[in-house]
């Protein structure tokens, strides 16, 4: 085989890999359930209550706020909350329902939140937004 084709070769598999690494690393949101004539959306400074349940790739559950009947409330925006919350939560209507795929980077990162989360862990989150209060509205 030739050099060219050798090079040629190597380089294509580096393409792969840099685009698979980088296609991994973007927040995905879907929505489960739309609401029907949905007239305020979520945004920045938004008080949300919500309520979620997030798990590992492998299914693992690390955390629910539906067990104990108590909504997650918090600023959008604020960054009280993970960066792909704050992102993928935006434009959101009281009743909708996403699940959020976050990447690494938008989580926890390298160091993880020990002992539920690894390092690196790419995080799932079925919410629901229960309620939005504006901040006119407080």
């Amino acid at each position: 085989m030739s050099p060219k084709i050798v090079l040629f070769l190597f380089a294509c598999i580096v393409v792969v890999v840099l685009a698979k690494d980088s296609k991994s690393k973007k927040l995905q949101i879907g929505i489960k359930k739309r609401v029907d004539n949905c007239t305020v959306k979520s945004k920045r400074g938004d008080l949300l209550h919500m309520h979620y349940t997030g798990t590992l790739e492998d299914g693992t559950e690390f955390d629910s706020s539906i067990p104990r009947g108590q909504p997650l409330t918090f600023t959008l925006g604020s960054g009280q909350v993970i960066k792909g919350w704050d992102q993928g939560l935006m434009g959101m209507c009281e009743g909708e329902k996403r699940k959020l795929v976050i990447p690494s980077e938008l989580g926890y990162g390298a160091s993880g939140a020990p002992p539920k989360i690894p390092g690196d862990a790419t995080l799932i989150f079925n919410v629901e937004l229960i309620k939005i209060e504006r901040r006119d509205d407080l």
